[in-house]
């Protein structure tokens, strides 16, 4: 008996290895330390404040892989682990040094390897962060035939003092959402469920409402906002910042919100993207079902002082940034309240 009669070819995960060393190669910068192929990544803080502090965070694709898997298209949710990631840091203001991911299958196909680390490069070139170590796990008997999980983890920094926790926020701000493109990378298994299995879409049919095929809908690319947010941060403009990713407005803006302080949120003030009233039209979705679940349209939510809303609006219009007042917050209990918008709109 040999390995590969157990189903893992050694043979392959060394020429995927082969494949992506460039990739990876391109990322790095003066403070990684030691080449590709390390036990572990070596990355040097020299240079970095003396107040500087480490930020991290972990997460995953979710369900949007089922259709990368079915489109056969895996750029993209590689670019959308690293996006995503570095939006979560960004709203604690720190900026990305480096990244891990791990991928795990039940047979490698080096192709796919290959384009899930160009995805990655690509992102993390993109936003200048350094891609110093993986993980590739084959487990045969594990995962599904052509089917993976890739995760990921970035860490960032940020001056202590320039720590951005919303301890800052106070009643009378208001609040500004910027654009998603779309799901991101939630709520695919709801979307999923009433989208393809009960309405019987198929993926590569054109859907009238969307204007594209249902895949270019699915996998329209999670928007990274940190060069957006970043300027605004160093301005001191900001007083918090919601990445809307699982558990939507509703549950990630209670998150960064300080004791009696509440969102007023005012539904009808934002256009929401046709597919979130698709599904909530085909799934027969109640409103505060899609809110709790889906970003509905706003990837990000800037609080910002009454008196710094007209230098922040000034710099989103110079970077032609679309965006929407969508909100405020006043005394109460920490949550979301939800007023009444257009009627007939979600």
């Amino acid at each position: 008996m040999r390995y590969r009669d157990a189903g893992v070819d050694i043979n392959a995960a060394s020429r995927a290895k082969s494949q992506i060393k460039e990739l990876v190669s391109r990322t790095f910068n003066p403070r990684v330390l030691r080449g590709f192929g390390a036990f572990g990544g070596f990355f040097s803080l020299q240079g970095l404040p003396s107040d500087a502090v480490l930020v991290s965070s972990m997460d995953g694709v979710g369900t949007k892989l089922k259709i990368a898997f079915a489109a056969n298209r895996h750029e993209g949710v590689a670019r959308d682990l690293v996006f995503h990631s570095a939006n979560d840091i960004a709203v604690h203001g720190a900026r990305p040094l480096f990244f891990l991911d791990y991928l795990a299958t039940g047979k490698i196909r080096p192709k796919v390897v290959t384009d899930l680390v160009r995805g990655l490069s690509d992102a993390c070139r993109e936003i200048g962060c350094a891609l110093i170590g993986g993980e590739t796990a084959q487990m045969p008997g594990f995962y599904a035939a052509n089917e993976y999980d890739l995760a990921g983890c970035i860490v960032g920094w940020v001056r202590q003092g320039e720590i951005l926790d919303g301890s800052r926020i106070r009643p009378g701000d208001v609040i500004l959402g910027l654009p998603s493109l779309g799901l991101h990378t939630n709520g695919y298994s709801l979307a999923r469920k009433v989208l393809m299995e009960q309405a019987g879409i198929g993926l590569s049919q054109r859907v009238p409402e969307l204007g594209r095929r249902l895949d270019e809908e699915l996998l329209a690319p999670h928007r990274c906002y940190a060069p957006v947010l970043q300027p605004l941060h160093q301005k001191g403009w900001l007083s918090g910042l919601v990445h809307v990713t699982g558990g939507g407005i509703t549950d990630n803006t209670p998150r960064i919100l300080p004791a009696q302080c509440q969102a007023e949120v005012h539904l009808g003030s934002w256009p929401v993207p046709p597919v979130f009233n698709m599904i909530a039209g085909l799934g027969k979705v109640r409103q505060a079902e899609m809110l709790r679940t889906f970003n509905m349209g706003l990837g990000m939510l800037l609080i910002v002082p009454k008196k710094n809303v007209d230098n922040v609006t000034r710099a989103l219009k110079r970077k032609k940034e679309k965006f929407c007042t969508v909100g405020r917050i006043v005394r109460g209990p920490a949550g979301v309240k939800y007023l009444a918008g257009t009627p007939g709109r979600v």
